[in-house]
């Protein structure tokens, strides 16, 4: 008898995120506005970004840390 499969979400394709025609511009050492939701913005400097731009890390201003983005997060970087 066969069994019945239900696709989780394990087992979906994976689908190619694609950065922000901006991001591509983005360098280490460049100063930005993090924007995780409208109306909550920070401030902070790019420490790293992937050679694919897809990832980026930023260092927080006010020593808050650093902060990993990934262009599928829905997260706006803003160059300054």
């Amino acid at each position: 008898m066969a069994r019945n499969k239900t696709e989780s979400a394990a087992d979906a394709p994976l689908r190619r995120a694609e950065p922000d025609a901006h991001w591509s511009a983005l360098r280490a050492g460049d100063r930005v506005t993090v924007r995780p939701s409208p109306g909550f913005d920070t401030g902070g400097l790019i420490f790293a970004v992937t050679p694919d731009h897809t990832v980026v890390w930023v260092d927080l201003d006010g020593g808050r840390g650093r902060m990993l983005l990934h262009c599928g997060d829905g997260v706006e970087i803003l160059p300054d």
